[in-house]
């Protein structure tokens, strides 16, 4: 089953490749490696949640930060797949890096990205089994609990 059915079938669709904040690129492509910049869990251009992970108000849970990680993560595919032609031309998933704004303390970040991992296990196969690193930090952009970061395989350069 290709990448674009596994998704329609999980009820998901890949939203435009979100904008650049800034004087850089949503995703660039070397070779046949794509990289996306850091995406966050915006959805319609509105970011879905603000606060840090673990703090003594309880308003971002391991859960809700979880569901930000899977949002940011369908941007950064997103962003990826307007690169390379279409979510079906990504082969592979090589890295995903994920950060969570934590407060001191705090230890789940991996757990923070697990639902991320799944879904490209879910929707590229064997092939979206990849490197992960999940970075704790004390703050993202516009008050962000999660920003992610993709690294993808494409179809060779030369056969574009």
């Amino acid at each position: 089953m290709k990448p674009s059915n596994r998704l329609a079938a999980r009820g998901l669709a890949l939203p435009s490749s979100p904008p650049p904040a800034g004087s850089y690129v949503a995703a660039r492509r070397v070779g046949n490696v794509i990289y996306t910049a850091g995406q966050l869990p915006m959805v319609d251009g509105v970011l879905t949640c603000t606060g840090v992970v673990g703090d003594e108000s309880g308003h971002v849970t391991v859960a809700r930060a979880s569901e930000c990680a899977v949002i940011a993560l369908v941007n950064a595919v997103a962003a990826a797949a307007h690169l390379a032609g279409g979510v079906d031309a990504i082969t592979g998933v090589v890295r995903l890096t994920g950060y969570v704004a934590s407060a001191p303390g705090f230890t789940g970040h991996p757990s923070v990205l697990n639902a991320a991992s799944e879904l490209l296990a879910d929707v590229f196969g064997e092939s979206g089994r990849h490197a992960r690193s999940a970075v704790g930090v004390s703050s993202l952009p516009l008050g962000s609990p999660v920003e992610v970061e993709l690294i993808v395989e494409v179809a060779d350069a030369s056969s574009d």
